[in-house]
């Protein structure tokens, strides 16, 4: 058990830490070789193209090793390190999490209290999340469900200036359910 955990860990450790290969860890005999401009050097080998970033004061990096031949740049390798560590914290930054909020409703519900639900729902959609709607049926308000449907439909109503219904009202066992999503920023 134990082993097979710490397999576990250790190949999605090595899976989330690949680097490229960089100067003398290259085995290939042969590479195409780009400067660190953009231009292309030609096909050269390993230890030559090792002694051109060499005299340059830069670094050989294997960018593309299933080409053929495969593909190696000179670069500073310290800096492209940290200008791509910086573009995907800047990625992070703009990404945006839509968490699912649940909004639950009886089928007796009032109206202050169906619109004190509804203006939470409208609330949580204009922030971008998504609402989930369920109402719980119980005892004999299970042999009803068409009064949940109608509930749930002016519900939908209620927060369409807000949302869009993704997925429209439906039964699961004794909850009846009903996703609403942000409407789309035109």
């Amino acid at each position: 058990m134990s082993a097979l955990l710490f397999f576990t860990f250790r190949r999605c450790f090595t899976i989330s830490k690949q680097e490229l290969h960089i100067n003398e860890e290259i085995k290939e005999k042969e590479v195409r070789v780009v400067d660190f401009d953009g231009s292309q050097l030609g096909l050269m080998s390993s230890k030559d193209a090792l002694k051109k970033a060499m005299e340059k004061d830069l670094d050989l990096v294997l960018i593309a090793p299933n080409a053929k031949p495969p593909v190696c740049k000179i670069m500073d390798y310290g800096k492209y390190l940290f200008e791509q560590a910086k573009r995907e914290k800047e990625a992070k930054k703009k990404q945006k999490t839509v968490e699912i909020k649940e909004i639950r409703l009886g089928l007796a519900i009032d109206v202050h209290d169906f619109e004190t639900k509804g203006n939470q729902a409208k609330k949580f959609l204009t922030g971008g999340d998504k609402v989930k709607v369920s109402i719980r049926f119980r005892g004999r308000e299970l042999g009803h469900p068409e009064i949940g449907l109608d509930v749930m439909k002016r519900f939908a109503d209620y927060c369409s200036d807000a949302a869009v219904v993704e997925k429209p009202a439906k039964m699961e066992g004794r909850n009846m359910l009903m996703f609403l999503a942000p409407k789309p920023v035109k």
